[in-house]
């Protein structure tokens, strides 16, 4: 497979978009790629409309940031939640400083928003976030997926299969 060996680091938090979180997390994995799961406690998370499930295998003072080579972020209402959490937003900094790739989708760019990191950057996500990000600094445009340096944003879940190429790339490049 294309991605063996890669390792990602998802963070997911509850009533998560339910294409978001599986989609992207699937793909990782039928391409080859190890994915943990980070959350606020372990065990499985449903969706916000019920119709994925997700076994967060690890708490946000577990993972080694260093041992992965992409973190990615799902929307729904996970991101607004997770980001009220500093180990959450810790991690999420801590990653994001690394250099290497950050991924996220529809309301994925609040924890980076909450984490101080989008000032200057060409950023997309879900049209009821832009004021948000426009007030973090970025440089909000409605596109499906936006690759600036290490970040990798995308709107909604219909953008799914561009934002699961554009990780792809990522890891792969």
């Amino acid at each position: 497979m294309r991605l063996k060996d890669k390792r990602v680091l998802m963070i997911l938090g509850p009533r998560y978009q339910d294409e978001e979180g599986i989609e992207p997390y699937e793909f990782l994995l039928e391409n080859g790629a190890h994915v943990d799961v980070v959350g606020l406690e372990k065990g499985m998370l449903v969706g916000l409309h019920g119709r994925a499930e997700i076994e967060v295998n690890m708490t946000a003072s577990e993972p080694d940031p260093e041992t992965y080579d992409l973190l990615l972020i799902p929307g729904g209402r996970s991101p607004a939640s997770l980001r009220k959490h500093p180990d959450i937003v810790s991690l999420v900094k801590e990653f994001f400083d690394s250099g290497r790739p950050v991924a996220a989708i529809c309301h994925g760019p609040q924890l980076l928003a909450a984490a101080g990191l989008l000032l200057g950057r060409k950023i997309t996500g879900y049209h009821k976030v832009k004021q948000e990000m426009l007030d973090a600094g970025a440089d909000f445009v409605d596109e499906p997926v936006v690759v600036d340096g290490n970040l990798i944003t995308s709107r909604e879940p219909k953008d799914i299969p561009l934002f699961n190429e554009a990780i792809a790339t990522a890891l792969t490049t």
